[in-house]
């Protein structure tokens, strides 16, 4: 069971278009002002429920929701890992369209020769990696916040065998309507 310190409805800024976002709790990094210092406490947080699950499911079904994406603390801690997938995987199987963002401090490298980290690769789309480091703090990045973070295409990455940047200019503009 893993607890979160937030979910935020409506999100905009931590992927592209209307998303939803999840923070988990717990993260052993501790990146040097992390904008998120609040999340490193495991304990820290609320507990997720069945019942948090179903109104964060709820919330993706949304038409104008794009996105879920995951971030924390850090999603890929060894006691948030599994709970983490499973919730990926039933966004994948009950909404497939969605794209599914992850913000971690493992760089692709590291979660790939992983077994158990990699598999999480298969439900996500996009994946934001790297530690962030102060001293490369760079305002002008999308979805990253130091330079040496890198926005991945996870599925090409897979069929390359290699990290492949993420093109964002391929991307489609979203109409919203009522």
């Amino acid at each position: 069971m893993i607890r979160y310190a937030q979910i935020r409805e409506m999100d905009i800024s931590n992927g592209i278009g209307i998303g939803v976002a999840l923070f988990v709790q717990g993260c052993h990094f501790h990146c040097k002002n992390c904008f998120n210092q609040e999340t490193w406490n495991p304990d820290g947080g609320k507990l997720w429920t069945e019942e948090i699950e179903d109104k964060f499911l709820k919330l993706i079904s949304k038409p104008y929701v794009e996105r879920c994406s995951f971030l924390g603390g850090e999603p890929l801690e060894a006691y948030n890992i599994n709970a983490v997938l499973n919730i990926m995987k039933r966004i994948k199987k009950m909404f497939p369209t969605k794209k599914i963002w992850l913000y971690s401090g493992y760089t692709y490298e590291e979660i790939s020769s992983n077994s158990k980290k990699a598999e999480i690769l298969n439900y996500c789309d996009i994946l934001v990696d790297g530690r962030y480091v102060e001293s490369l703090k760079d305002f002008a990045l999308h979805w990253a916040g130091s330079s040496n973070q890198r926005v991945i295409d996870v599925k090409k990455s897979i069929f390359f065998k290699q990290p492949v940047l993420f093109n964002k200019t391929s991307t489609r503009k979203i109409k919203l309507s009522r």
